[in-house]
């Protein structure tokens, strides 16, 4: 079993920044892929971006290319998502997830909340 916390979120005014990180009890070579995702009421949880544990060929949503960087520290088990330019539409809860590959996660976190309002 692995484990993933999230931490970093809260409110921020629209032009800012957010820094979340996502912590991985363990890897395994099912959690070679980390993404992070998020979901607000009422619409589907979107896939925000995600990255191997060797930091190759990041992938990233339409919405936030530009603004978002996701980055893998191996040596901490971690992955985060730098957030600029945030907007009120980046408003969700935001996941971190594991699995051997983009389109198959297995391992989940709790969220973590990203409020962008004035």
């Amino acid at each position: 079993q692995v484990q993933l916390v999230e931490s970093g979120g809260g409110l921020v005014q629209p032009g800012g920044s957010l820094r979340l990180s996502c912590a991985a009890s363990r890897r395994t070579f099912l959690t070679k892929v980390m993404g992070w995702f998020r979901q607000t009421p009422g619409k589907e949880r979107e896939s925000v971006a995600a990255v191997n544990w060797s930091g190759d060929s990041p992938y990233y949503a339409d919405s936030v290319k530009g603004r978002f960087t996701i980055s893998s520290d191996n040596a901490k088990n971690t992955v985060d998502l730098q957030m600029n330019s945030l907007q009120p539409d980046d408003t969700a809860i935001y996941y971190c997830a594991a699995g051997p590959t983009r389109g198959h996660y297995i391992y989940w976190g709790l969220g973590t909340q990203v409020t962008v309002s004035s």
